[in-house]
């Protein structure tokens, strides 16, 4: 099997393609941006995170990465994606060699996942496996909407008429009679495709050889796992085939929205070996990960336990208004009482303000003026080696304020992933340790 194509996020400068096979298949990628890859018609490629309109219309619209001139460019996007025999797994821009420690550290915190003890590894396929370790965080708040149900039409033989006689099955099971009629009813039931889908996928993991572990991690994790088991009698190992072409039609239920997501990644687990194999040679497949996104969240694992806001466009959590009337919402990415700060997920030689774009710096200014805090800045990845504090703190003028960047190395070079986390968690600690400590405001 052919290795995939290895690049790494935001690489400018191109890296060149010379085989006409893949450049063609790139293109079939390239062309469209991530909103329309993301729709129905590509069930296979899973891209994180799922609503856009939850963080604005600007990750919707970036693309995986652009073909030009016969080189591949990529921005902030990481992951795993293929077409027919081309693949391309790009690596965080931070990852020491093969071992993308960064993006699995991130993802194992954002998603809550103990990766250390599932024995993490960095192969080739360490992306998909991601897919078994993200699905107890997906049934768990799929279970928090309620068991999924739906009308299902169920055929019984009995005295206890309550449906549609069915004429010819009766004919055939009761001739002659003995008190019995077939008839068919639609009811609400709870061992339905959806139900089947995840029973099937709980099987599926719980032969990995990590499965144990991934479905015992946690009291709600096994507690999901049970309601699932028990809500699906009829569960056949030798129907899984079918199951799986019963959902290939993405979910649209209004009040079961969680389940959609877990019913794709239901199905880019149990169609893997179709998918490693190329027999969906037409069909774009993969798991993704915005960087930007993934680092914002990652900070907000460290922040919200400093009393930090982190502001959700999608229900208007923690939302900020320009106006005294109540109008102008804007969403900083993390404040509270004196402080304001924006993740940035980019790479600084030197770690100084004026190399900061001047929209950002403007939106930071504007956010302190208006909650009138007395510090501002943005949070970094930092590379080893590179100056503890960053710049040195700047005074705006005006009616004052002080502004910083901050930032987490996360390129330390490490021997494993348990040294990698136990490297971070210090690094964390000296992060939090770095920010203004004080509510202060602006006199």
């Amino acid at each position: 099997m052919e290795l995939p194509i290895q690049i790494r996020d935001n690489n400018w400068e191109g890296l060149v393609i010379d085989d006409e096979l893949h450049l063609a298949n790139l293109k079939k990628i390239a062309e469209k941006p991530i909103c329309e890859l993301s729709l129905d018609d590509n069930p296979n490629l899973l891209i994180f995170p799922q609503d856009y309109n939850e963080y604005g219309d600007k990750i919707g619209k970036e693309y995986v990465f652009e073909v030009r001139d016969g080189k591949l460019y990529t921005g902030n996007i990481m992951g795993f994606i293929g077409y027919g025999e081309t693949k391309v797994r790009i690596h965080s821009r931070f990852a020491q060699g093969e071992d993308d420690y960064f993006l699995h550290y991130m993802l194992q915190k954002v998603f809550a996942i103990n990766l250390f003890d599932l024995k993490y590894h960095a192969d080739d396929e360490s992306i998909f496996d991601f897919l078994i370790y993200l699905f107890p965080a997906f049934l768990k708040r799929s279970i928090r909407q309620g068991l999924y149900k739906e009308y299902q039409t169920r055929a019984y033989n009995d005295a206890n008429i309550r449906g549609r006689i069915d004429v010819s099955r009766h004919i055939r099971q009761n001739t002659p009679f003995a008190g019995k009629v077939a008839y068919s009813t639609r009811e609400y039931a709870y061992d339905n495709h959806v139900t089947q889908l995840i029973r099937h996928t709980i099987e599926f993991i719980s032969n990995h050889p990590y499965g144990g572990g991934i479905l015992q991690n946690d009291d709600l994790t096994k507690d999901a796992v049970t309601i699932i088991r028990e809500a699906t009698p009829s569960y056949s190992q030798n129907a899984r085939r079918k199951i799986v072409n019963q959902n290939l039609r993405p979910l649209h239920h209004p009040y079961f929205g969680e389940y959609r997501n877990l019913q794709r990644l239901c199905l880019q687990i149990l169609r893997y070996e179709e998918i490693k194999y190329g027999r969906n040679e037409n069909e774009i497949y993969g798991v993704l990960f915005d960087g930007a996104w993934l680092w914002e969240e990652y900070l907000n694992t460290i922040l919200q336990g400093c009393g930090y806001l982190h502001p959700q466009n999608k229900i208007s959590k923690g939302r900020i208004s320009l106006f005294k009337d109540g109008s102008g919402s804007r969403y900083p990415d993390f404040y509270k009482e004196g402080i304001v700060l924006d993740a940035k997920y980019k790479r600084y030689a030197e770690l100084e303000l004026q190399k900061i774009d001047g929209d950002d710096l403007h939106q930071v200014i504007t956010y302190m003026y208006i909650l009138g805090a007395k510090y501002g800045g943005f949070i970094v990845p930092r590379q080893h080696g590179s100056d503890g504090l960053g710049s040195q703190p700047k005074t705006l003028k005006g009616y004052g304020g002080s502004m910083n960047i901050y930032g987490i190395i996360v390129d330390t070079p490490a021997n494993d992933f348990k040294a990698y986390c136990q490297q971070m968690s210090h690094y964390e600690k000296e992060f939090v340790n770095m920010l203004p400590q004080r509510n202060v405001y602006i006199d």
